[in-house]
């Protein structure tokens, strides 16, 4: 199934227009014509079925045929993950993490962070492509990067389960351990150079559980990784 995304796309719509760059990639890539069929997304649960009326390069027209929904992840997951010294690394995070089930991503810059400036307008590419790929009608949010302590002081909801993995040798309990089906999950993932001692003891402070994510040293986008999958594994 070959699968596009359009945020304009709604309920209401009987016909939609791709872009330029969109436009092209249908008609002179894909070598799609006027009478295919193919699915849109708009990143909001919905796919719709949709046929080329006008196989424009520069602007590509379809009408909706029909649409569906698709029912929502049975977890709300958000990782607040710190920006990894080598971008493409953080992008592989967003890639993988998409693929696998996540609803909100936060960068955050703490104390240890090499990385402190990120590129909001790839992340969201990145996500947009994996969601298309992973042929899913969720696009994840993308929150802008915001400090460590912005973040643990932010209003939560009560309901969720708040996680910081951090590689102190201190009490931590096991994620799996901790881990229940259909929950609302926030989980903290540190930098290169793990959280500082003073943002572990503010997160905890704030409500938040010290895990361990497994025996071994992980880097940051493996760490997240691994969380990600934890909760979605918990969750089948």
């Amino acid at each position: 199934m070959q699968l596009f995304y359009n945020p304009n796309i709604s309920e209401n719509s009987k016909e939609i227009a791709f872009d330029k760059e969109e436009s092209r990639h249908i008609i002179k890539v894909l070598r799609m014509k006027a009478g295919d069929t193919f699915k849109i997304t708009n990143g909001t649960g919905l796919f719709f079925n949709a046929e080329i009326t006008s196989a424009n390069p520069k602007g590509c027209l379809v009408k909706i045929l029909s649409e569906e929904k698709q029912p929502p992840l049975p977890y709300e997951l958000h990782l607040a993950v710190a920006p990894t010294k080598l971008n493409d690394r953080y992008e592989w995070f967003l890639e993988k993490a998409t693929e696998i089930g996540i609803t909100e991503i936060t960068p955050i810059i703490c104390d240890h962070s090499e990385r402190k400036v990120i590129k909001p307008e790839r992340y969201q590419k990145i996500l947009q492509s994996a969601m298309k790929q992973s042929l899913k009608a969720y696009l994840p949010i993308l929150n802008e990067a915001i400090s460590f302590k912005e973040f643990v002081n932010s209003e939560i909801a009560s309901d969720s389960l708040k996680c910081i993995a951090h590689c102190e040798e201190t009490d931590k309990k096991s994620l799996k351990s901790v881990l229940v089906p259909k929950k609302k999950f926030i989980i903290l993932i540190g930098p290169e150079g793990d959280f500082s001692s003073e943002e572990i003891a503010l997160a905890k402070k704030s409500g938040f559980i010290p895990v361990a994510l497994g025996d071994s040293r992980l880097r940051t986008e493996t760490a997240a990784v691994v969380a990600c999958h934890s909760v979605a594994f918990v969750n089948e």
